[in-house]
């Protein structure tokens, strides 16, 4: 039987009288815009398959746009405006309510997110090769996309009720873009809230603790002339007064300069401070 030898090139050897070359690490961790693009867009595929799969989860999206603008408009309407303005009141509350479909909607994604780390989703994704503000981002996805369907049908039941636009439908469509991008700055805060509290019981009830303030203390339902000032002094900073005012203005006429910049100087500031406090917490989450 014969034997045959093989023998290393120089190229693989490294050349005479040098050890043999290695090939150079892989770079961990770093991961390029555009792969980091494509994970979002997977997860959020995914997300949104979770909800095909289990309509329910649209209930609150779907009934409570439709549940507070009957339940304002009708029962508060008449306080507020006087007995039979109830289409003058449509026109003030439904773009203020729209602000507050944001909230509740961000509230959701805190309570998903603390659902998911307890069914042991959250691990699965942590182990694979991929950003780990990518799972986030993309649950801020479709938690936007659920955003604009409670925002379209609350804006339906508006007309329905007798809402008109005074302005134009480029500005109706500046009114719900600023409205998302502030909602998807609140989801930043209730992702860390779910992330930190241990039970989704907590998350839901830190966040009524947050909403309630927020949403009554604000001028979404009636206008802040009639209240003490120490409360009147609370609304005018109130980031939901500002984004209230500014979809009013800008779907029944009015200066909106000033709460339109304030309202994306609160969405910057509050996405700057807890989005990365909220990655970091899913990366050293046990």
């Amino acid at each position: 039987m014969s034997t045959t030898t093989v023998t290393k090139s120089p190229a693989e050897t490294g050349g005479p009288g040098r050890a043999p070359a290695r090939r150079a690490p892989v770079a961990e961790g770093r991961i390029g815009l555009r792969g980091n693009l494509r994970h979002i867009g997977a997860l959020a595929r995914r997300n949104a398959l979770q909800i095909k799969q289990d309509p329910e989860s649209m209930f609150d999206a779907v009934l409570m746009p439709i549940i507070f603008i009957l339940l304002f408009v009708y029962v508060f309407g008449g306080a507020i405006a006087g007995k039979g303005n109830n289409e003058v009141y449509v026109n003030y509350v439904t773009p203020g309510l729209m602000a507050m479909m944001g909230m509740n909607i961000a509230m959701a994604v805190g309570v998903g997110i603390n659902d998911d780390f307890k069914k042991g989703v959250m691990d699965r994704f942590r182990t694979m090769p991929i950003a780990r503000s990518s799972v986030l981002i993309a649950k801020i996805v479709v938690e936007v996309g659920r955003m604009l369907i409670a925002t379209a049908i609350l804006l339906g039941m508006g007309f329905l009720l007798g809402m008109e636009i005074h302005t134009s439908v480029l500005h109706l469509f500046a009114a719900i873009g600023l409205s998302m991008v502030f909602g998807a700055s609140l989801m930043w805060i209730f992702i860390l809230l779910g992330l930190t509290l241990k039970t989704a019981q907590a998350v839901q009830g830190m966040a009524m603790i947050v909403l309630m303030p927020l949403q009554f203390g604000s001028s979404i339902f009636a206008p802040p002339t009639s209240m003490p000032d120490w409360l009147k002094a609370f609304t005018d900073y109130n980031p939901l007064s500002n984004l209230a005012d500014a979809a009013r203005n800008l779907i029944n006429g009015g200066p909106v300069a000033h709460s339109v910049w304030m309202t994306l100087g609160w969405a910057l500031a509050i996405t700057a401070v807890t989005a990365p406090l909220a990655v970091t917490k899913f990366r050293k989450k046990t």
